[in-house]
């Protein structure tokens, strides 16, 4: 099985449409190395020409034209996407719904019952895909493990995280198990699972078994600092208000993913603030000495 990174950066992508901080303007001006990022995604697949989107952000289309595979071109009008799975209802993960309203049947979505909700009731993007496509809904539970028919062999588990339903969530101040999940993937041919989780604010026990189970892990990377979108200016909220567990300091990330066993330890979801974006930057120097890598748009990962 496949795991394709679709989209590595945070919300907003990189760099930003309105961010001037020193990665946004250095990467416009070509001052800095680094290579500009999607928003979060990724795509599962077996047979390299049915995939199963994990979020669908606002970038769809770009990711889209960025992988042939997702456009197999067997018929007038066909497309590689068999199917969505999505992790929350934030407006990062799911907007992108809204661009795959042409498809010729109804698109099959497989979200928890709390996303769909948010998803009718205060962000209404399945309201308005029923009146182009429609959507062939199946509900998923943390805790219970299913399969897609186009990866019949690839078992997924959805694992609760501790975190926020959005803003607009009609219970945003009542969290649910199910607002926010990660992914187990476990290719039952070849033993091997990766642990999927772009938003990671804090390590349950649950959580914390996935990741020392898995062979590798793609997990949250947005912020290097607790405190880092405060101290750019950017913000007035840290890390942990937004859901985020930092990659530095005393419990963070890095500490986290030197305990773990797993032979590829990946960041995703990656912030434009993040120092880590800069390829010849200190940061990045120091997770590669912790054999930590940095996702990128496009990296391809075998299980």
């Amino acid at each position: 099985m496949k795991i394709r990174v679709l989209g590595s950066a945070a919300g907003g992508g990189f760099p930003q449409w309105n961010c001037n901080c020193a990665n946004c303007d250095g990467l416009r001006r070509g001052t800095i190395r680094a290579q500009a990022r999607t928003q979060s995604s990724i795509a599962l697949t077996q047979n390299e020409q049915d995939w199963a989107l994990v979020n669908a952000s606002p970038d769809i289309l770009a990711q889209i034209r960025a992988l042939p595979g997702l456009q197999p071109a067997r018929a007038i009008r066909d497309t590689g996407i068999a199917s969505v799975l999505l992790m929350d209802a934030q407006i990062d993960h799911v907007t992108g719904l809204l661009m795959l309203r042409e498809r010729n049947s109804p698109l099959p979505l497989y979200a928890t019952a709390q996303v769909i909700e948010d998803l009718s009731r205060g962000l209404t993007v399945l309201g308005a895909l029923e009146h182009y496509c429609g959507t062939d809904r199946h509900l998923i539970d943390p805790g219970t493990a299913f399969t897609l028919p186009h990866l019949s062999d690839v078992e997924l588990l959805p694992i609760t995280l501790s975190s926020k339903a959005p803003p607009y969530s009609p219970h945003r101040q009542d969290p649910h198990p199910g607002d926010n999940i990660g992914l187990r993937i476990l290719d039952r041919a070849s033993g091997r699972q990766a642990f999927y989780a772009p938003g990671l604010g804090e390590l349950s026990a649950e959580v914390e078994s996935a990741m020392r189970e898995a062979d590798v892990l793609l997990i949250d990377g947005t912020f290097w600092r607790e405190d880092e979108m405060i101290a750019l200016g950017l913000s007035k909220k840290t890390a942990a208000e937004m859901g985020h567990l930092p990659q530095s300091g005393p419990g963070g990330m890095i500490e986290v993913l030197d305990r773990m066993p797993a032979a590829r330890k990946i960041l995703i979801h990656i912030n434009n603030s993040n120092p880590i974006l800069r390829e010849d930057g200190d940061e990045r120097a120091l997770l590669h000495a912790h054999g930590i890598e940095v996702a990128h748009d496009g990296m391809e990962i075998l299980l």
